[in-house]
């Protein structure tokens, strides 16, 4: 059974940093890209950031370029998101997911950790 578990949500004020941990069981993590996207209550689920299996290629949303990096310890078997300079706009819930190889669509999702940033 396959298991997404997100870390590392809070309430921070603007301008401050998160790291957000997502540990992932029962597959073979070093096969899997991995991505972080967010969501906002009533609105479509935004792509945040992808990593590639190995770590070797990384891309970023416009809207978080440049403040947010993406990581992955493939014998941990976690991805990272290190969020800096937070702003409001960034409040959401945040969710990894993990995509074979091949395929566009992610395979499998965690179920989010909810960050909040206050003006």
């Amino acid at each position: 059974q396959v298991q997404l578990v997100e870390s590392g949500g809070g309430l921070v004020q603007a301008g401050d940093s998160l790291r957000l941990s997502c540990a992932a069981s029962g597959l073979t993590f070093s096969s899997y890209g991995m991505g972080w996207f967010r969501q906002v209550p009533g609105k479509e689920r935004e792509f945040v950031s992808h990593i590639s299996r190995s770590g070797g290629f990384t891309t970023y949303a416009d809207s978080v370029k440049g403040r947010f990096t993406i990581s992955r310890d493939n014998a941990k078997n976690t991805v990272y998101l290190q969020m800096n300079s937070l702003k409001p706009e960034d409040t959401a819930v945040y969710s990894c997911a993990a995509r074979s190889p091949g395929r566009v669509e992610y395979n499998y999702w965690g179920q989010g950790t909810q960050v909040t940033v206050s003006s």
